[in-house]
C-alpha cells in the first residue's frame, strides 16, 4: 500500500445497495420522467434553452441542425449526439407530438419509420408556440442551476405558459417505473383548467366534461370510454385506439376499405407488411389486394375486398389481427418536487396552476422591482428639471463628474442612481415636450406599481392572469381534436356491425363450409328437376344443410365425439354455386377427424337457458345420451370432449331439447323406435350415453334422430336415398320402449333404396334435399299429403342413374310473409330464439350420408 493511502473495509451489499439507489435517482430525476410543471425532460428542456440561447426563434432564419446539436453538448447536454439530435427530430414531428415545438426543414422522418437524415443536412428553429414554454425567462421567473462543469447556468424548469405535459404527453423508462402519458387537445385542456380556475373543488367528471379525451396527432378513434375514465381518475388505464376507415366501391363494383388515419405509435409500413403476411397466411379473409396511397394530401390505405366478402367482417378482422386497433396504456407518473408520482387528471391540473402562480408571483415581483427602479430615476430627473438652472451651473461649475455628482447628492438629497441618471441626461431632455414624456411615463410607471403591488397581494388576481394568458395560447393555438370517441365502443362486440340476417349453412363431406342468404334459394314444384347448387369436387357433396341467423353460435360436433364452437358471421359467404372454405382454416379440428352434426343457439350466457335446454346425442350404433347445454357453454378454440364414442361406433347427430320432449331413432332398414326423452337421464359431457334403438343386423345403422314436443303438431318424413319420402302423423309410430326394435317407419323396397333421413315437418315448412351430385330442390311440405306409416311413400326428386340422395333439410317459410315473419316462423328471432329460448328449430343439423359411412374427411 501506497504512503498515505488507507484502506476502508465495506459491506459489499451495502455499498451495491447504496450505488444502485444513486444511479436509479440519477436516471429517474435526470434522464427519463418529466417534470410535472413544464412537462419537459433535461434533454427537451436542453434543447429548447439552447436554441434559444443560440436564437434560432420562430421569426429568426433556420440553422444547421449540427451547429444547434455542437451547441447543446457543449453547454448543456454531456451525452451523445444522437441522443440530442433525436430529441429535436421529434419534436419536429407532427405525427409524435401533437403541437411540435421544432420547426424543422428537411427530413425528419415519416409515419413509415423512416429515419431522419443526418444532422448535418437538416436545419431547424423553434415554433412559436415554444416561446410560449420559454417566455420571462429573463424575468427571475425559474430557478437557475449550474451545468455540467459549472461554467454556465440552465433553468431548471421553464415557466410554460401553457399545460404542455398535458397538451403533448410524453413516454419514458426509468429504474423501476415508466411513464406514457397521452397528449391531449390544447383548446379542451384550457377550458378544464380555467374550470378549475373558477371552481378548485371541480371533480374530475366536471373536468372531463371539458377534456373529454386524449387526443392523437395522428387522429383515429378512441374505441370505448372505459379506459379513459379510469385514466383520467387514477393516473393508469388503458384506451383502445383504432384506425379511422370507411367503405368505398369503385367504378367496377368493387368494394374497398379504406383506412386514412391510424392509430398513435403505429409504424405504417410495419402494419402494412403484417397485415399481407396475415392474408397470405389465411389468417384474415376476402382481401384481394392491399396498397399504399398516402400522398403529401394525407394517409390513405386502400384494402381492395373479395366478392364473396362482408366488409364489416373483413374490418373487424383487421381490427382484431392487425394494428389498425392498438391500445395506449396511460401511467401518468411525473415528478412532483423531485419525487415521482402518479397523477389524475385533477393532479396535472392542480400542479401545473400551482406552477403558474408561482411563475405570475416572481414575474410580478421582477416588473415591480423594476417599475420602482425606473420610477426613482425619473424622480430624479423630474427634480433636475424642476432646478434646472441651478443643476446646470452645478454641473459647470464642477472639477469632474465625481464632484458633480456627489454636489448633486448633498444639494438636492438624490441617490446615488439618481445623480448618476442626471449626469448621463442628454440636453434633448431639457426641452418642454420631453419633461412631458417624463411626467406622463412616470404617473404611468406609478399606476403599473399599484398593480403590481395589489397582484401581489391577491390570490384572485393571479388566477385571472393565469386564465388570461391560458385563453389568449387557447385563442392562437388552439385547434379542433383530431381523435373522434365512440364512447360505448367497448361494450359492442364485432356482430353488432353484422346484420342479424337468416344464412343456408352447407358443409360438403369433404370439409368444406360456407353460408349463403336464404333467398337465393327459391321454392319449386314437387317433382321438379331442381336448381344447380353446390358446386363440388366429382368425389364431394353436400353433407350438412341448414338454417341459422349470423349472430348465432355454432356447434360443431365431430365423429370422434369433439365439439367446437364458431359464430355464424365467421363463416366465408358464398353464392349457391360455391364450393366454400375449408373447416380447417376456421376451427382446429384434427386431420383424422370430421364434422358430423352441426348445432346454432342463440347465445351462452344466460344461465336460466342454459341448465333447462339439453343436447340429446345419438351414434350410429343406436346409443343415445342426454347433457345439459350448460357443460358446453364455455367455448374453446382448441374444442372439447362432448361424449365418450365407444370402439367401432361414431356420433351421428345432436340436437337441442326443452327436457320433455319425444325421441325418434330411425334405422337403414326403414324401422323408428319413439320415447320420452325422460327415460334418458342427464349425464355429464364425456358419458358414453345408453342403449337407444336395437339393430336389425350388424349392416343396419341409425340414419336420424327426431326430438319433437309432445303437443307438437309436426308430422315426421322419411326419405329414402333414392328420392322417395312421405310424411306420417307421429301417432302412427307408438311408443316402446328405449333400446327397442322399434316399428316399421317405411316399406324398403329395391325401388325406394334404403332410408337416408327421417325429420320432423308441418305445411309450413319447405323441404330442401340435395344429392351427391350437387343438384338441389326446394319442396313446399303443404303440397306433400300426410300418408300411412307402413307405405313406401311418393317420389320427391327425380334422380338421375347412379345418383343418390345426400343431405335434406327442412325451412321454415310462408310466402305471403315478409322476410321478418319468415325467420321468426323459423325460430329466427332477433331477440333471442324459439319462444326466447334461444332455439332454431330450422337450424337442425342433417345427418351424415347414411349412404357411405367412410365418405367423411376432413381435408
Amino acid at each position: 500500500m501506497a504512503e498515505g493511502e488507507k484502506i476502508i473495509p465495506i459491506n459489499i451489499e451495502d455499498e451495491m445497495r447504496g450505488a444502485y439507489i444513486d444511479y436509479s435517482m440519477s436516471v429517474i430525476i435526470s434522464r427519463a420522467l418529466p417534470d410535472v410543471r413544464d412537462g419537459l425532460k433535461p434533454v427537451h428542456r436542453r434543447v429548447l434553452y439552447g436554441m434559444s440561447e443560440l436564437g434560432v426563434s420562430y421569426n429568426k432564419s433556420y440553422k444547421k441542425s449540427a451547429r444547434i446539436v455542437g451547441e447543446v453538448l457543449g453547454k448543456y447536454h454531456p451525452h451523445g449526439d444522437s441522443s440530442v439530435y433525436d430529441t429535436m427530430v421529434r419534436m419536429a414531428q407532427d405525427w409524435s407530438l401533437r403541437y411540435p415545438l421544432v420547426d424543422g426543414q428537411g427530413n425528419f422522418g415519416s409515419i413509415d419509420g423512416d429515419s431522419p437524415a443526418a444532422m448535418r443536412y437538416t436545419e431547424a428553429r423553434l415554433k412559436r408556440l415554444a416561446d410560449e414554454l420559454l417566455g420571462d425567462l429573463d424575468k427571475d421567473t425559474v430557478d437557475f442551476q449550474p451545468n455540467f462543469d459549472d461554467s454556465l447556468e440552465e433553468p431548471s424548469v421553464m415557466p410554460a405558459r401553457f399545460p404542455n405535459l398535458l397538451v403533448n404527453g410524453t413516454s419514458g423508462i426509468a429504474v423501476g417505473m415508466a411513464t406514457n402519458m397521452a397528449p391531449h387537445n390544447l383548446t379542451e385542456v384550457v377550458d378544464g383548467i380555467v374550470a378549475y380556475l373558477a371552481n378548485p373543488d371541480i371533480t374530475i367528471s366536471e373536468l372531463m366534461e371539458h377534456v373529454t379525451a386524449p387526443d392523437f396527432p395522428t387522429g383515429g378513434i378512441i374505441y370505448g370510454y372505459e379506459g379513459v375514465k379510469q385514466a383520467f381518475e387514477t393516473g393508469r388505464g388503458r384506451v383502445v385506439m383504432r384506425a379511422k376507415a370507411h367503405f368505398e366501391t369503385t367504378p367496377s363494383g368493387k368494394e374497398q376499405i379504406v383506412v386514412t388515419e391510424i392509430p398513435y405509435m403505429v409504424n405504417k409500413a410495419s402494419m402494412i407488411e403484417r397485415t399481407a403476411a396475415l392474408i397470405n397466411e389465411k389468417r384474415i379473409e376476402g382481401i384481394s389486394d392491399l396498397r399504399d396511397e398516402s400522398d403529401r394530401d394525407g394517409m390513405r390505405i386502400v384494402y381492395d375486398l373479395k366478392r364473396d366478402a362482408m366488409p364489416n367482417v373483413v374490418l373487424n378482422q383487421l381490427y382484431r389481427y392487425t394494428q389498425l386497433q392498438s391500445s395506449f396504456g396511460v401511467n401518468n407518473v411525473a415528478l412532483v418536487k423531485g419525487r415521482p408520482m402518479t397523477l389524475n387528471l385533477k393532479d396535472l391540473i392542480h400542479h401545473f396552476v400551482d406552477h403558474r402562480a408561482d411563475v405570475v408571483v416572481r414575474r410580478t415581483r421582477y416588473e415591480l422591482a423594476e417599475a420602482q427602479k425606473r420610477a426613482h430615476i425619473l424622480e430624479g430627473l423630474l427634480i433636475a428639471l424642476d432646478h434646472l438652472d441651478e443643476v446646470i451651473a452645478l454641473i459647470r461649475g464642477s472639477r469632474d463628474g465625481e464632484v458633480a455628482r456627489a454636489q448633486l447628492i448633498e444639494r438636492f438629497s438624490l441617490s446615488d442612481v439618481q445623480a448618476r441618471a442626471i449626469l448621463d441626461m442628454r440636453l434633448q431632455r431639457l426641452t418642454g415636450l420631453e419633461r412631458e414624456k417624463l411626467v406622463q411615463e412616470y404617473d404611468e410607471l406609478m399606476k403599473l406599481i399599484d398593480h403590481l403591488k395589489a397582484v401581489l397581494a391577491s390570490e384572485q388576481m393571479q388566477r385571472d392572469i393565469i386564465r388570461d394568458e391560458l385563453v389568449e395560447i387557447k385563442e392562437r393555438y388552439g385547434d379542433a381534436r383530431r381523435t373522434a370517441i365512440e364512447y360505448a365502443g367497448g361494450d359492442f362486440s364485432m356482430e353488432d356491425m353484422i346484420a342479424d340476417e337468416a344464412m343456408v349453412i352447407t358443409i360438403s363431406s369433404e370439409g368444406y363450409i360456407k353460408r349463403t342468404p336464404l333467398d337465393e334459394y327459391r321454392a319449386q314444384g314437387r317433382g321438379g328437376v331442381g336448381a344447380r347448387g353446390a358446386a363440388t369436387k366429382q368425389d364431394d357433396f353436400t353433407e350438412h344443410l341448414f338454417v341459422a341467423t349470423t349472430h348465432e353460435y355454432l356447434l360443431f360436433f365431430t365423429e370422434a365425439g369433439r365439439v367446437f364452437w364458431l359464430k355464424v358471421y365467421e363463416v366465408p359467404e358464398g353464392s349457391k354455386a360455391s364450393k366454400g372454405r375449408p373447416i380447417q382454416n376456421l376451427i382446429e379440428i384434427p386431420r383424422e377427424d370430421s364434422v358430423r352434426s352441426v348445432l346454432n343457439v342463440r347465445g351462452l350466457r344466460d344461465p336460466d337457458y342454459l341448465d333447462n335446454t339439453y343436447l340429446m346425442f345419438c351414434t350410429e350404433q343406436g346409443t343415445v345420451k342426454k347433457t345439459p347445454l350448460e357443460a358446453y357453454s364455455r367455448p374453446r378454440a382448441a374444442g372439447i370432449n362432448a361424449i365418450t364414442i365407444n370402439e367401432g361406433d361414431r356420433l351421428l347427430d345432436v340436437q337441442l331439447t326443452n327436457g320433455s320432449s319425444e325421441v325418434v331413432v330411425a334405422l337403414r332398414s326403414g324401422r323408428a323406435v319413439r320415447f320420452p326423452e325422460e327415460k334418458v337421464r342427464s349425464m355429464g359431457r364425456t358419458a358414453a350415453g345408453v342403449r337407444g334403438i336395437t339393430l336389425a343386423d350388424d349392416s343396419d345403422r341409425v340414419v336420424g334422430m327426431v326430438c319433437i314436443d309432445k303437443d307438437s303438431q309436426e308430422e315426421l318424413l322419411v326419405v329414402s336415398e333414392n328420392g322417395y319420402g312421405k310424411r306420417s302423423p307421429l301417432e302412427e309410430y307408438r311408443i316402446t320402449n328405449r333400446g327397442g326394435k322399434g316399428v316399421r317407419a317405411m316399406k324398403i323396397t329395391d325401388k325406394t333404396g334404403a332410408l337416408v333421413t327421417i325429420k320432423a315437418v308441418s305445411d309450413a315448412d319447405d323441404l330442401m334435399i340435395i344429392n351427391k351430385s350437387g343438384i338441389t330442390i326446394r319442396l313446399r311440405m303443404a303440397d306433400l299429403r300426410s300418408i300411412g306409416r307402413a307405405t313406401q311413400g311418393v317420389r320427391l326428386l327425380k334422380i338421375s342413374p347412379g345418383d343418390e340422395i345426400s343431405s335434406v333439410a327442412k325451412v321454415a317459410t310462408d310466402e305471403e310473409k315478409d322476410p321478418e315473419a319468415e325467420a321468426a316462423e323459423n325460430g329466427l328471432f332477433p331477440d333471442g330464439g324459439l319462444d326466447g329460448e334461444g332455439l332454431a328449430t330450422a337450424a337442425d343439423a342433417d345427418l351424415a350420408s347414411l349412404t357411405d359411412p367412410d365418405s367423411i374427411s376432413a381435408n
